[in-house]
């Protein structure tokens, strides 16, 4: 398991560690088939690894879009890949009803980047006692996030960490601006890369986010290149098929030798 943040950022294998998982739960077999597998890849490779899921997609450009299997049911499915594998959880929560409800599930709390800004969902996080994970909202500047980490650490919660996922590029595009990250790193806490959400081509006429799985492993190497102390990843074994982001998610059987091909290049980071 991973308790805190010092466990998350300071590891044995002096590794980078990995949030990873679907967009959303889908069913049991479905996530119970994804945490075995990533969980075999990073025992292997020696990566710390984090379950993700969303329990509820609640950010959705149309309104018949997938959003969920039902709340209780999906946290249930979480909880038990935490338990049968020994490995924490992460989903994102919405309201501060919500936080009290999934920390009981769940290890990690993260706070989707179009809330990041929310200072009663910040608090409510905070006051689980559970690790926060804010998402940089693409319409920040890295320096801004400091507000949004002192809102949680003003709760008496010394366990908050940040994740760049790109910044707003005109309408219907993000880049990542790498500098963001050693910015962020100034707060003293760990700074996470999602590299999937990065890639997105939000607001597409048709009401469905595209992407760019093709520059996953590029945006990947880059991040850990610079430093970033997690990467966020999210993976499906059949993107095409995923009920939310297929278009800019990993196909799961890529995931062991990219992850092998940049654990490589954090080697080499650790020597410089």
């Amino acid at each position: 398991m991973l308790p805190n943040i010092k466990s998350l950022k300071h590891t044995k294998s002096n590794q980078f560690f990995l949030l990873a998982g679907p967009c959303v739960i889908e069913g049991e077999k479905m996530a119970m088939d994804i945490a075995e597998q990533i969980v075999a890849i990073t025992n292997k490779l020696q990566i710390p690894f984090v379950f993700k899921g969303s329990y509820r997609k609640a950010n959705r450009s149309r309104i018949d879009s997938f959003t969920g299997i039902g709340d209780e049911k999906a946290l249930k499915i979480l909880q038990k890949i935490r338990a049968e594998f020994d490995i924490p959880v992460v989903t994102d929560i919405h309201t501060a009803d919500e936080a009290v409800m999934a920390a009981k599930y769940v290890d990690i709390l993260q706070i989707p980047a179009f809330l990041c800004r929310q200072t009663d969902l910040l608090e409510a996080a905070a006051k689980t006692g559970k690790v926060v994970n804010v998402k940089k909202g693409q319409f920040l500047s890295p320096e801004a996030m400091q507000f949004a980490i002192n809102k949680v650490r003003d709760n008496n919660n010394p366990n908050v960490m940040i994740t760049e996922r790109g910044t707003t590029f005109g309408y219907q595009d993000l880049i990542v601006d790498y500098r963001g990250i050693p910015e962020m790193q100034k707060n003293n806490c760990p700074v996470i890369l999602d590299v999937t959400h990065s890639l997105q081509q939000p607001n597409q006429s048709a009401g469905v986010t595209g992407g760019r799985p093709d520059l996953i492993e590029t945006i990947a190497r880059a991040g850990i290149a610079v430093g970033a102390d997690g990467l966020f990843i999210e993976t499906h074994p059949n993107p095409a098929e995923a009920k939310s982001d297929g278009d800019n998610m990993l196909k799961l059987d890529l995931l062991e030798q990219m992850l092998n091909r940049i654990s490589f290049i954090r080697k080499a980071v650790n020597n410089f």
